[in-house]
């Protein structure tokens, strides 16, 4: 008897644990919030802070309104003295690069002016040369001179009509028939100006 009990109760066991196998029990589902990480939980957003709308005395807006006016007239002469400061530094800049170029000019009027005795001697030599290779030779490097005078800025005054004060020196009076008062009848030393000035005023001879 005691041998057929065992044997039931041991197939008992044996098809209880079969039906488990076929049916296991499903785990205990957990909260959303526990299965979640830590860092991974969703924060509850701050409240937005609330400002009560603030209320001024006519006294208050007053004072508020003239501090902005006072503000604004000192902008504007903060804009007005930049601009000012801007007017100043372009006329400096302009007067700056005028006085450069004057200044140069003036350079080199005085190095023409220096020159121009030396081209004189060289035309007198040449007035009563001979015609032979040594004074065609002094011919070109006058000619040379000269051009070279002309690269500098340097230009004969015209000589050939009526006296004009502006323009010639009258040193010498003539008297000539049929020429008209007050006209050139010979040039004893030749103007020169240099970049629209004169450095040297042209000798001539003036009829009465």
């Amino acid at each position: 008897m005691k041998v057929k009990e065992m044997s039931k109760k041991h197939k008992r066991n044996v098809n209880e644990m079969a039906e488990e196998e076929k049916n296991p029990v499903e785990a205990e589902e957990l909260p959303e919030e526990e299965l979640l990480p830590e860092g991974d939980q969703e924060q509850e957003a701050p409240k937005e802070e609330q400002f009560e709308p603030m209320s001024l005395t006519a006294e208050e807006v007053k004072a508020l309104k003239e501090k902005l006016d006072k503000l604004q007239e000192e902008r504007d002469d903060a804009v007005k003295q930049a601009q000012r400061l801007q007017a100043e530094f372009e006329n400096y800049r302009k007067r700056n690069a005028t006085l450069v170029s004057d200044s140069r000019d003036d350079g080199i009027r005085d190095a023409v002016k220096n020159m121009l005795p030396v081209l004189d001697n060289f035309e007198r030599a040449l007035e009563n040369a001979p015609e032979d290779p040594f004074a065609q030779g002094i011919r070109n490097i006058a000619k040379q001179f000269s051009a070279a005078l002309e690269k500098c800025g340097a230009e004969e005054i015209e000589a050939d009509g009526k006296f004009d004060p502006n323009l010639h020196d009258a040193v010498m009076k003539d008297n000539v028939e049929g020429v008209e008062s007050g006209a050139i009848t010979a040039v004893l030393q030749k103007g020169w100006r240099v970049k629209g000035k004169i450095v040297r005023y042209t000798m001539v001879k003036v009829n009465e």
